[in-house]
């Protein structure tokens, strides 16, 4: 399927997503949009030369204008987070970034989905929303996609299980009020709980883990990778590559994007993940999961820290 898609940023995350969009066949066309012209034509001309081993693709680097006909649309653009700064310190800054990008972006491409991917997510997804006054279906983020691989990750490490079989999920802030969904975890369908037990015919033995190292590993991951090398790029490449993918599919997908909440689980006017419907024409629904009541708690305890960014921030 021919999809056109323009990333606006062609920092480490932008240009890993390119690549990413464009060796999974997500994308037959990609446009890179930076600040920094120079950096975006280096990138796209990097990716370019290796297209021949990939299929038929192109990349580019261009302008605003150049995005006209875009399918989608990433948003990575931003101050990166250094080590030891919470992503919610990113936000002002980051804030003036998206209102002049929305300003620009939207009057060629009105009809475009939109992937909020900079950070702080959630706050830079409502504020998109917000400036451009776009139907809330066509404006996402990628919201808890990235920690929802982590874990998934983390959980098939321990189970010493194939990674597509797991199935967990991670709700609320993409930052330190997130949480694992445990009381829907399941692996092969058999709930996580459960999973050890079942095993009767087998010497099976997992590792040993608590809830709250897992969530530990899985909230800290980022901050880690960063102290470390300096930024985190080929998991949110992944997942961000894996949303643009489903917008083929010719069945729904549920991913835990942030979007906007108008009274599911009580919750209203923020953009936090929960598990939505996705398809060709952006989120279809949340799905209004039969939660426990502690990650209802905590899923309204991640709502309130984010609308008390959004209090504080200027607009």
């Amino acid at each position: 399927m021919q999809k056109k898609v323009t990333i606006i940023g062609a920092g480490s995350v932008g240009a890993t997503t390119a690549f990413a969009l464009l060796t999974r066949g997500a994308a037959s066309e990609v446009v890179l949009i930076d600040i920094d012209t120079e950096k975006a034509k280096g990138e796209a001309l990097d990716i370019k030369q290796a297209t021949p081993f990939i299929g038929n693709c192109d990349i580019y680097a261009g302008t605003y204008e150049d995005a006209i006909g875009s399918d989608v649309v990433i948003i990575t653009s931003g101050i990166g987070r250094k080590p030891g700064q919470s992503r919610l310190e990113l936000v002002q800054t980051n804030i003036g970034i998206i209102k002049q990008i929305s300003a620009d972006i939207v009057k060629v491409c009105p009809n475009a989905i939109y992937i909020i991917v900079a950070n702080p997510v959630d706050i830079l997804t409502y504020a998109f929303l917000k400036y451009t006054g776009l139907p809330k279906n066509q404006v996402f983020g990628s919201g808890t996609s990235l920690d929802t691989i982590r874990l998934r990750t983390r959980l098939a490490e321990i189970y010493n299980i194939n990674q597509q079989q797991v199935h967990a999920n991670v709700l609320g802030e993409h930052g330190d009020t997130s949480f694992v969904a445990w009381s829907n975890a399941t692996i092969a369908g058999v709930p996580l709980s459960e999973f050890k037990g079942a095993i009767v015919s087998a010497d099976y033995t997992p590792s040993e883990y608590t809830r709250e190292d897992v969530e530990t590993y899985v909230r800290k991951s980022g901050g880690n990778i960063i102290a470390r090398k300096g930024c985190t790029v080929y998991g949110i490449a992944m997942a961000s590559t894996h949303i643009v993918d489903s917008f083929s599919g010719s069945a729904d997908t549920a991913l835990t994007v942030s979007s906007l909440h108008e009274g599911e689980y009580g919750i209203s006017d923020v953009c936090l993940s929960s598990l939505s419907l996705v398809d060709h024409t952006g989120v279809r629904s949340i799905i209004v999961q039969n939660l426990a009541d502690d990650e209802i708690a905590k899923l309204h305890k991640s709502a309130e820290a984010l609308k008390e960014v959004i209090k504080n921030v200027n607009f």
